[in-house]
Order: structure tokens, then C-alpha cells, then sequence
């Protein structure tokens, strides 16, 4: 039976080689900037500059906040919303991957409202207080293809103190605008693009296989599976393989609605656990590792939707093909041999692991057509370590 299903996608999205020219000529959503990086590869390949220059173009004033984290934290956005305010900033620009375009969205809340962020959090230790003001306007400009953040409302920030890594998101934290140029993740690294790249491919799969799945979704999802199975290889072992980056960038923009529509399920409350408490583990990675595993239980739940994915991929349209077709996905951008002991994790805190995965994610759980319980995560995480 069909899903009813709503679409609500406001961002004005600018896909393409040279789109983000763009910036210089279309409608802003204000007169000055806080412009979201993390690292130094923006700066260092001359991002953060253009940017400047074509926002310089319209008049518009920048600040920037260049403090983010692979694993974006609470208190850098309540550091950078203390900077919007102080400096005047109307819009908020994420430049980067999805830890800029997420801690973007998280700061544009802080920055027009009281409190602490995690008054307004849902799960775990969060208040879930309604929020009073509107988020400033959001800018995403993406130069990796990973989260699918730039066509969702959706971000990810961790509470040290207490290891809580958990999502949230509603109407006001979509983007007003976002670019797509495949240009500027020409540069990113093979391993990363892999990262990238298979955390792109699980929005779609979870989004696929969630109880609240439906056709504008899944139309969505199954055409982003089929490019990254056929071009995320290509764009890891040639990063200058401009129509790769292209296909896997749209196919990341493509989860990011299905992100929209339908909704990840447990796979990704499991992670978010396993980074909460190992802030270095790339996100994509830890998906990458309990995949397989996570996976194989799900799949008798349904299997048929496991067929359709694996014809996706081509391979045979079964629960063994998608299986298969991952590990040869795995083994073709060189991330088969990942092992979780190598990011500090250990198998004598599993049963914690499981425990955060549900109080801090557990709503995920809940759109699982597999209803997993905790001894069902340890096993999941027991399967997946090396």
C-alpha cells in the first residue's frame, strides 16, 4: 500500500560546474554574513576567498567562524551565534562539507533565540522547548557529496559532556538557498570521498526502507543508489573524473530529499552513538562498518524493497544481491578493511553503545519496519568488529 507523503523542500538549489557564480548574482537572503567553515582546506584552495568576493559583489559584509568540527559540538555553536549577534550578521552562510552546512543551521537557530541549544533538543538529556523566533536564513554551499544536507532541514550536533550526538531539524532550518558545484570537490580525497559517499548511499537505502517510505521518496532514492553504485568508484580513484563527482554529487543532493520525504532508521541512531563517544571517527566510516551486518537483520522485514535496491545497483534483485553488490561497492573505493579498533572502539562498551542509540536516537527505531532491541544493536556491533 502506497505511503501519503508530504514535500516541503523551500531551498532554491543551484546545481552544477561553476554554480557557485551564482552567489554573485542571485537574491541573498540578507546584507551581511557569517560565513560557517571547519579546517583549512576551504582557505586553502581559494573557497573561502570566491565566496567572499562574489558576496563582496553584492555588497554583502562576511564573518567568519572557522572552528568546526568533523563532529560539529554545542559549544562552537553557541560560540559562533554569540559572533552573529555581536557583529550583526542577518543570514548564515555553511561553507564545506556537513559539518559547516550543519552547524550553519544549528547557529542560525541560536542566533535568534534564548538559552542553550540543547534547550531545544529532543531525546536524551534535551528540553525540547518549542522555539520562539525564527532561524536567521540559511546559505549552504556543499564542496563535498556526503550528508545531503543542502536539500534537508536537518543537523547533527554532539553535547560532549554527556556523549550525546543527536539530530534535529524542523521548517526553519531548511536552507534558502543552496549550491551543488561538483567543481569544488574535486580536491576532496579518496578516502573521504568514500566516506562521503556511502553516507550518501545509506540516507537513500534508510530513507527506502522506513515505514514511512513512499513513492516520491523512493523515486528519489532508488535513481541516488543506482549513480552512486556506478560513479562513487570512479570518483574515488580519480578525483579529476568531474562527470563522477557530478553523478554522486546529484545522488547526494537526490538523499538529501529523501531525507526530506522519508527518514533514516537505526542504522544511523547506531552511529551517532559510536561517533558520540569517538568524536575522530568519521561518520561515513562508522556507517560503512556496522553496514553489512545492520543489514542482514534488517532485511527479512522486507525483503522485496531489498531486491528492488539491489537491481538499483545491478546486481541480482534479492536480499543476497544488495548484500553482495555492498561488499563489491566496499571493496571497489578501497573501504573493505576498515576496522572499528583502529577508532578506539571496544567491544566492552557495546552494550553502552546500544543503550545511547536508543535514548538519544531512539525515534529512529520506531520507523524501522525491523523492530531491533538493544541485545539486537550488541549483536549488530559484535558481527561488525575487527
Amino acid at each position: 500500500m502506497y505511503q501519503p507523503f508530504q514535500f516541503f523542500m523551500p531551498a532554491q538549489i543551484f546545481f552544477g560546474a561553476g554554480s557557485l557564480d551564482n552567489l554573485g548574482s542571485a537574491p541573498l537572503p540578507g546584507t551581511k554574513a557569517l560565513i560557517v567553515i571547519g579546517g583549512s582546506s576551504v582557505k586553502r584552495l581559494g573557497y573561502l576567498d570566491r565566496v567572499q568576493a562574489l558576496l563582496k559583489k553584492q555588497g554583502v559584509e562576511s564573518v567568519v567562524f572557522d572552528k568546526v568540527q568533523p563532529n560539529p559540538v554545542v559549544e562552537h555553536v553557541m560560540e559562533a551565534s554569540s559572533l552573529a549577534r555581536e557583529t550583526g550578521c542577518d543570514f548564515v552562510i555553511g561553507l564545506g562539507g556537513g559539518s559547516s552546512m550543519d552547524s550553519a543551521k544549528s547557529i542560525a537557530v541560536m542566533a535568534a533565540n534564548p538559552g542553550t541549544y540543547w534547550d531545544y533538543i529532543q531525546g536524551g538529556s534535551g528540553k525540547g522547548l518549542p522555539i520562539p523566533c525564527k532561524p536567521l536564513p540559511i546559505v549552504c554551499i556543499t564542496t563535498t557529496a556526503g550528508t545531503g544536507t543542502e536539500a534537508d532541514p536537518w543537523t547533527v550536533i554532539t553535547k560532549e559532556d554527556t556523549q550525546e550526538k543527536i539530530g534535529f531539524g524542523f521548517k526553519g532550518t531548511f536552507p534558502t538557498m543552496s549550491i551543488v558545484d561538483p567543481e569544488l570537490m574535486l580536491s576532496v580525497p579518496p578516502k573521504l570521498t568514500a566516506y562521503q559517499g556511502f553516507d550518501a548511499l545509506f540516507h537513500a537505502v534508510e530513507g527506502y526502507m522506513a515505514t514511512i517510505a513512499s513513492p516520491m521518496g523512493d523515486m528519489f532514492a532508488l535513481q541516488a543508489i543506482e549513480y552512486i553504485a556506478k560513479y562513487l568508484p570512479r570518483a574515488v580513484n580519480n578525483g579529476d573524473d568531474l562527470e563522477a563527482r557530478a553523478y554522486v554529487a546529484l545522488a547526494n543532493t537526490y538523499s538529501g530529499f529523501v531525507e526530506t520525504i522519508s527518514c533514516c532508521t537505526s542504522e544511523h541512531s547506531i552511529e551517532h552513538a559510536l561517533s558520540a563517544f569517538h568524536p575522530s571517527l568519521p561518520h561515513g566510516a562508522g556507517l560503512i562498518m556496522i553496514s553489512w551486518a545492520y543489514h542482514e537483520a534488517y532485511a527479512p522485514s522486507c525483503p522485496e524493497r531489498y531486491a528492488r535496491v539491489a537491481a538499483a545497483m545491478g546486481q541480482e534483485a534479492s536480499v543476497d544481491g544488495f548484500l553482495n553488490g555492498l561488499n563489491s561497492l566496499k571493496e571497489a573505493c578501497g573501504v573493505d578493511k576498515l576496522k572499528m579498533s583502529e577508532f578506539g572502539i571496544t567491544p566492552d562498551l557495546f552494550d553502552e553503545y546500544a543503550k545511547t542509540a536508543f535514548s538519544t536516537m531512539g525515534n529512529l527505531f520506531e520507523l524501522d519496519r525491523c523492530k531491533l532491541t538493544p541485545a539486537d544493536v550488541v549483536s549488530i556491533l559484535e558481527k561488525s568488529y575487527s
